[in-house]
Order: C-alpha cells, then sequence, then structure tokens
C-alpha cells in the first residue's frame, strides 16, 4: 500500500436552469454536498460537467459561485483545457487567481493525428503565459479528445516544467495505461476515472479517482477507500462497482443527472444542454436501481 494520500474528486455536474444558463444555487448546494458526504475535493468543468458546452466566462462565473460561497479553492482542480489556447490561458489564469489546487487540462482537442512535440508546445505556451503559480493535471480521454497524452509527452512536459506537472486524469478506461503512468512517472498524482479501479490504484501508488459516478455515490467509494485492505474491502467494492456498471450501460451524463435529481428530490438537476438529451422512461428503471444502492444524498 503506498503512502500517498488517497483522494476523490468528483467532476461535479453543472445544473442549468430552464432557460439553459448555468445554475449556481444548485451548483453550489450539490457540490456542498457532495464534499459533506465524502468527496475529498471537485474537479468541475470536465465532461462530466458538460464543459465544452459551456463558454469560457460562464465556466469562470461558475468557479466564482463555488469559492465565494465557502468552498476551500485548495479542493478544486477546474477543467480549462479548450481548443483555443487563449480560452485555456483565461480559464487557467482565473482559476490560479482564486487560489485553486490546479488546473485538470485536456489538450487542443480539434487537431488529430498531432505528434507528441505539437501537443507538448501547446501545453508549454499555456504554462508560459500562465506562470509558476500553475499546476496542471492532465487530462488523457482519448476515446473522446482523440488527443491522447502519452507516455513520453507526460516525460517531456516533466523534463521542461518539473513539479508544474501536478498529475493525470487517465480516462481511457485501460488499467494498463493507468498502472505504467503510476510506474513511469511516481513523482505526479494519477487518477483513476473509474471507482472500480480504487484498489489497483492505489496499490500501484495511484493517488485516487475522479469518476462521474461520485455525484451519485459519494458515500460508497469514501467508504472503499477508507475500508482498503480491510474485512470489509471486497463488500465495499462490490458496492461501487455495481453502481458504476448500472451508469456504464446508460447513456453516462443524462443518467447521472437523472440520478443526482432523484437523490435531491428536484427534478432541474436532470436538464442537460443540447446536443445532449435528458435521460427517458427507457433509462428510469436502471437509474433508480443505482440510487437505491448509492442512498439518498445529504443522509
Amino acid at each position: 500500500m503506498t503512502s500517498r494520500k488517497i483522494e476523490l474528486f468528483v467532476p461535479v455536474i453543472t445544473p442549468f436552469a430552464d432557460d439553459a444558463s448555468v445554475d449556481t444555487r444548485r451548483l453550489v448546494a450539490l457540490a456542498k454536498s457532495l464534499l459533506t458526504n465524502g468527496a475529498h475535493g471537485l474537479a468541475p468543468f470536465g465532461t462530466t460537467s458538460e464543459a465544452n458546452s459551456l463558454s469560457v466566462s460562464e465556466r469562470m462565473d461558475a468557479l466564482d459561485a463555488l469559492i465565494d460561497s465557502g468552498i476551500d479553492p485548495n479542493q478544486l482542480i477546474p477543467g480549462t483545457g479548450c481548443c483555443a489556447a487563449d480560452d485555456t490561458i483565461s480559464l487557467s489564469a482565473h482559476a490560479m487567481e482564486r487560489g485553486c489546487r490546479g488546473a485538470l487540462m485536456l489538450p487542443p482537442f480539434f487537431y488529430k493525428g498531432v505528434s507528441d512535440e505539437g501537443v507538448c508546445e501547446a501545453y508549454a505556451h499555456v504554462i508560459d503565459i500562465v506562470g509558476r503559480d500553475l499546476r496542471v493535471y492532465l487530462y488523457h480521454i482519448p476515446q473522446m479528445s482523440g488527443v491522447p497524452i502519452t507516455l513520453p509527452l507526460i516525460g517531456r512536459l516533466i523534463d521542461r516544467f518539473g513539479d508544474q506537472i501536478a498529475g493525470l486524469k487517465d480516462s481511457s478506461g485501460d488499467w494498463s495505461n493507468t498502472a505504467a503512468v503510476i510506474a513511469a512517472f511516481p513523482q505526479i498524482d494519477t487518477y483513476s476515472a473509474s471507482e472500480a479501479l480504487i484498489p489497483q490504484n492505489v496499490a500501484a501508488g495511484g493517488a485516487g479517482c475522479i469518476s462521474a459516478s461520485l455525484n451519485v455515490n459519494p458515500r460508497g467509494i469514501r467508504a472503499l477507500v477508507e475500508g482498503l485492505n480491510g474485512l470489509d474491502q471486497e463488500a465495499l467494492h462490490a458496492q461501487v462497482s455495481s453502481v458504476r456498471k448500472i451508469f456504464e450501460g446508460l447513456p453516462l451524463i443524462p443518467a447521472i443527472k437523472g440520478a443526482v435529481a432523484a437523490q435531491m428530490g428536484d427534478d432541474a438537476y436532470a436538464r442537460v444542454r443540447p446536443p445532449l438529451i435528458s435521460a427517458g422512461p427507457d433509462h428510469a428503471d436502471a437509474i433508480a436501481q443505482a440510487v437505491q444502492i448509492a442512498g439518498p444524498q445529504g443522509a
């Protein structure tokens, strides 16, 4: 077992009002509930947050709302990676000005088939301009971005920027890749995107998990982290894995939002922004099952 601190960060959903604007009141309420129920921190404005359907100003205003509500900015690793460098710079600089722990940063993702050298230069441009205070958590989600964060790329960035490269979220679903990152770069915090992989992640020296289903099951996943190597580990792992498996068989973001709406007793949490479509009646039983296993928010 590693001596590294193991942490859970929630890629918290973005609630929307009936006019599709960001509902910061509900965002703050959910964020505080998640922290109360076991999350160590939040990673807002990632994939689960529908970040790439949000404008730069919407992301900044929502981050301000979280911090101004009293949430410790050191508990926040907001997503800042955009196609345009100036947008990434603006979001990353704002996060650092507000005292956030770091920035979870996608590579520029529109152009595919680009070289590691090109992606390295894209990150370098942002880091050089934002400055020494910027701590970057690389975001590897090649099935969505089409631009992988390879081991040679990580090595290039660490050689160039040292401890400003603080960590990596591996959303590839490929445990062998996560294990390779942990083994090659033990100095950074490497997070799995599935709570089902927490035992392997921790045993290998990883830092924990940044998982969509933390929005629904923060207490169960925290219990697993606290119970690793204990007599109840198998049962705790079965609980989180069962919730995870349900969501893996559904349209992920609409289903997560539907489950949160059920837990919070507020249908408004289920709203998504187009092009996504809210979960329909065909998914209602599966969502209800996930909620039953995870339990209500705030209990």
